[in-house]
């Protein structure tokens, strides 16, 4: 069975997007595939987070994920700074990476950019630990978005350096696995554009029930049909697009029907729309919460993952040290 791990990004709650987008593709693929999925922690520290945001957003993550569906028997679950030889790994990729390529990189000259007083080291080799996480573990495939098909390419590169120059056959290239060729793109609120926390239209799996009606209700609509039959704008497009996720069949074909007969009333629409995401939400949230008060479970869950990365990470890294010469097997 082929491999697969991926990283989290410990931003903050999940929303629809996210579901319906990476997580539930990931749900998919514990199925099909060898998963580890871990906590990237470490990455976070670019951004200088403070010690209390980091313990709180790994709790997070882990709890919605678990909620969401991961199955840490199928697919283990870990934080990436509890597993230390990845570190290591590393510290030999990057003495095998260089300033000029990692420089080019799309992704460092945009945080370069945006970022201009915190240009650290960290940002410049991201590529690197970004590599050592996966080859680490020998992964097969990594599922990625296409902001991260460079930082992919450069990981297939430092494997095949790494075999170049200790002429060996040991890293493998990872394939890029583009799950978002399955995802759907789920809209923002705002009328355009997909749902993002940057752009503050996110409906939140955590958001509670008044919460949602409240964001649904704001939603971006126009005048309404001027014609049978005509084409849906965007804002109301992403009304239906919305309601075929979370509603019923019938549901999206009783407002359809009466988008197309020039009948509709977007109030009542955005009213069982919300109706809809709550229902949708509710167990979810039911479930995070529950995750969140077995703090137990959720240690038990992260040590389990940390312990079979480690065993996965630490028989990697003792071939490499044996074959750059620093110890035998």
């Amino acid at each position: 069975m082929e491999k697969v791990i991926s990283g989290i990004r410990p931003t903050g709650h999940l929303h629809l997007g996210n579901y319906f987008g990476a997580v539930k593709s990931f749900i998919d693929m514990q199925d099909k595939y060898q998963c580890m999925f871990f906590i990237a922690d470490w990455h976070s520290l670019t951004t200088h987070p403070t010690p209390e945001d980091i313990r709180q957003s790994v709790r997070t993550i882990l709890s919605e994920y678990l909620a969401c569906g991961i199955d840490p028997e199928k697919a283990p679950i870990y934080v990436q700074s509890d597993v230390k030889p990845v570190l290591e790994l590393y510290l030999y990729l990057n003495m095998n990476a260089y300033l000029g390529e990692l420089e080019r990189v799309t992704s460092f000259k945009e945080k370069a950019r945006t970022q201009p007083d915190n240009v650290n080291a960290g940002l410049l080799t991201y590529p690197t630990l970004m590599a050592a996480d996966v080859l680490a573990h020998k992964a097969d495939k990594v599922p990625v978005g296409k902001d991260q098909e460079q930082n992919m390419e450069m990981m297939r590169l430092f494997a095949r350096r790494f075999n170049r120059i200790y002429n060996v056959e040991f890293f493998k290239e990872p394939e890029s696995y583009h799950f978002y060729k399955n995802a759907v793109k789920v809209p923002g609120l705002d009328g355009s554009g997909k749902m993002g926390k940057s752009q503050g239209n996110c409906i939140y799996l955590m958001d509670d029930e008044a919460t949602i009606r409240k964001k649904v209700m704001k939603a971006v609509t126009d005048s309404g049909p001027t014609q049978l039959n005509q084409e849906k704008p965007e804002v109301i497009a992403n009304l239906f697009t919305l309601m075929e996720l979370v509603s019923t069949r019938e549901t999206y074909d009783y407002f359809n029907e009466a988008y197309n007969n020039m009948s509709i009333r977007y109030g009542d629409m955005k009213k069982q729309l919300a109706a809809d995401i709550n229902a949708f939400c509710a167990p979810i949230r039911e479930r995070i919460l529950e995750f969140q008060a077995n703090r137990e479970y959720m240690d038990k869950v992260a040590a389990r993952g940390a312990e079979i990365a480690t065993e996965s990470a630490s028989k990697t890294l003792a071939e490499v040290r044996h074959i750059i010469g620093f110890s035998s097997k």
